[in-house]
């Protein structure tokens, strides 16, 4: 999956010096020499992950690593490094976020499926179930079979896979920060293309997730990629500040004293803003020269009360600026980010800004679905995991996923589902969040489909308003149908959503819904999983028109390997499609099976 690798002649497979068949043994017998080395490559990863899990396995890291090293022997990057250096780097930033080890074995190995030839049966009787569907999830679709949809499919695959463990979507981000920290081994197009991808899909998928710790170095490493020039001037603006540091120490001291006079149990630090949110507020004021504001953050050791306690601290030590604050504990941000913000007027009539949270928050603030795996809670702890609440949106992702077959248009739907303009909007005693833009139609579809197939008539802060109108941040909205009776309808109006709201709508959820309400008639499409799904049973029902049957799925991969396609998947989609006879394949396959020589 490796966006920079460059493998060669050998076209991503391990050389013929590696076989399939390599037992755990002979893998493991690099391993060994590893011991007691001062340069064992492992050491920096066991370390920074026994730091944050002390009772860690590192045997089965350096079990990992060795076969992920064995596979990829003789694989280079376009660098000119060893490819090994990837999945290694990739575990070192998994561990670095907390992560738990087997996510990190699965970083190590998770181009190995892709581009060698060690094969998911082997990676499931090395590693067992969870390691297997952790690479399998983040292992891509080939684009020599797949074409143009191969990219859309990949991330469909990857979401799917992440609804039933997360852990994938973060070895994905994690593999495309490294690959995009080593972007420039390749042209200049090639580095926009990746990198302009990764602004679209990964990085705000990275912030629903709120991984806050992740997103920064994707957010900056984005920019140095798109915005060379702007990146320079900005990293210009940060190393020479005159004075910058000596006013954050003054503000710092100042704070605490305040704290400590409000009898607020609080950690105060300064916390400088990464290049990204300096350059994006840059150019949203349309300034000329950086425009950066000193920030400090206060860490409260308390309930969330304590934080509003520190605030009144705050703004009784100096003057707040009016339209300058937000609640986010009240009415937490959609990646179910917690704090307050403040801006004051600091020492010397300087402006500050002021971030105030429970040492909580800030841990979900950081590390969002990876703060359950760095911050293990105990058995007795009551209550969900902290980070869960953020697979509500993933769930949700799923949920309409199904409702389309097109991979393509699930990724723009997906793309505007993760765009970062949102809109808060109350309507029947709850809040609801739609991206800028909706219309009361898209909150009609957030109620249900049903609500918004029937509906006729919207009010916006009490007053009737066209269903086209554009909803703005604290709307109140009511929607009416025909079954809710407080609309009259006549006998000749037309029933079901009409063709011009897809002019419209905004949200994913309004647009699949009406497309699929006008799609009945037309015959339905497929996904590619389905089709995978469909060729199995498809082989399934031919061997058995010959009282045969399948213990496992080695000899069907091996055909798939036999006949020139990258994987058994890609090959069950042919069968699906008719560019394979299942008579044919089962023939080959009985054969195989019966004649291994």
């Amino acid at each position: 999956m490796d966006v920079d690798a460059g493998h060669g002649a050998a076209l991503g497979r391990a050389p013929s010096t590696a076989p399939a068949e390599i037992t755990l043994s002979q893998r493991l017998r690099s391993f060994l020499s590893f011991q007691g080395n001062d340069d064992d490559p492992v050491t920096t990863l066991t370390r920074t992950h026994r730091g944050i899990h002390p009772s860690a396995d590192a045997a089965v890291l350096r079990r990992g690593y060795a076969i992920a090293e064995s596979m990829h022997r003789g694989q280079m990057r376009k660098s000119g490094d060893p490819y090994i250096t990837h999945p290694l780097a990739v575990a070192q930033i998994c561990a670095e976020l907390g992560m738990d080890t087997t996510t990190l074995v699965a970083a190590l190995l998770h181009d190995t499926v892709e581009d060698t030839s060690y094969t998911l049966e082997a990676l499931h009787g090395d590693f067992g179930p969870e390691v297997t569907h952790l690479v399998d999830g983040v292992t891509k679709f080939d684009k020599a079979f797949y074409g143009k949809a191969a990219e859309a499919e990949t991330i469909r695959k990857m979401i799917v896979a992440a609804g039933k463990d997360v852990r994938v979507l973060i070895i994905k981000l994690a593999d495309r920060l490294h690959n995009m920290r080593t972007l420039g081994a390749r042209s200049p197009a090639s580095r926009a293309r990746i990198a302009t991808a990764t602004l679209d899909v990964l990085v705000p998928l990275c912030d629903r997730l709120g991984i806050q710790a992740l997103k920064r170095d994707l957010d900056d490493v984005v920019l140095y990629h798109l915005e060379p020039d702007a990146y320079a001037r900005i990293e210009e603006h940060v190393r020479n500040r005159p004075g910058w540091g000596e006013y954050l120490a003054d503000v710092t001291a100042k704070a605490r004293a305040a704290m400590r006079r409000s009898k607020v149990d609080a950690e105060v630090t300064p916390r400088p803003r990464h290049f990204y949110s300096i350059w994006k507020d840059t150019v949203a004021g349309g300034h000329k020269v950086p425009f950066d504001l000193p920030r400090i953050a206060v860490i409260v050791d308390g309930p969330d009360t304590d934080c509003y306690a520190a605030l009144g601290a705050i703004h009784g030590q100096w003057r707040p600026v009016a339209g300058r604050f937000k609640d986010f504990i009240a009415s937490p941000k959609n990646n179910l980010y917690r704090s307050l913000h403040t801006t004051v007027v600091g020492p010397d009539g300087r402006l500050v800004e002021v971030l105030i949270r429970t040492d909580a928050m800030h841990r979900c603030a950081e590390y969002g679905v990876a703060t359950n795996y760095r911050y293990p809670r105990k058995s007795s702890d009551a209550g969900e995991a902290p980070g869960s609440d953020q697979l509500t949106w993933l769930k949700r992702v799923l949920d309409w996923e199904q409702d389309t077959t097109d991979s393509t248009q699930f990724l723009a739907s997906l793309r505007c589902d993760l765009s970062e303009a949102q809109i808060q909007v109350f309507a029947h005693g709850h809040t609801f969040e739609l991206p800028a833009g909706s219309t009361p139609v898209d909150l009609a579809y957030e109620l249900s489909p049903d609500k918004g197939d029937q509906c006729l008539a919207a009010t916006i802060n009490g007053r009737l308003a066209p269903l086209s109108s554009q909803l703005r941040d604290g709307d109140v909205v009511e929607i009416f149908t025909e079954n809710d009776g407080h609309v009259e309808v006549e006998p000749t109006a037309p029933r079901g959503p009409r063709r011009e709201w897809l002019g419209f709508v905004k949200s994913s959820q309004a647009q699949m819904q009406i497309n699929r309400y006008f799609a009945e008639d037309n015959e339905p499409g497929i996904s590619i999983a389905d089709k995978v799904k469909l060729g199995r049973a498809t082989i399934g029902l031919t061997l058995r028109k010959h009282d045969r049957g399948l213990a496992s799925e080695v000899p069907l991969r091996r055909l798939a390997d036999d006949l020139g396609y990258p994987d058994l998947e890609t090959m069950l989609v042919a069968v699906v499609e008719r560019n394979l006879d299942p008579d044919v394949v089962v023939e080959q396959l009985i054969a195989l099976v019966d004649h291994p020589d």
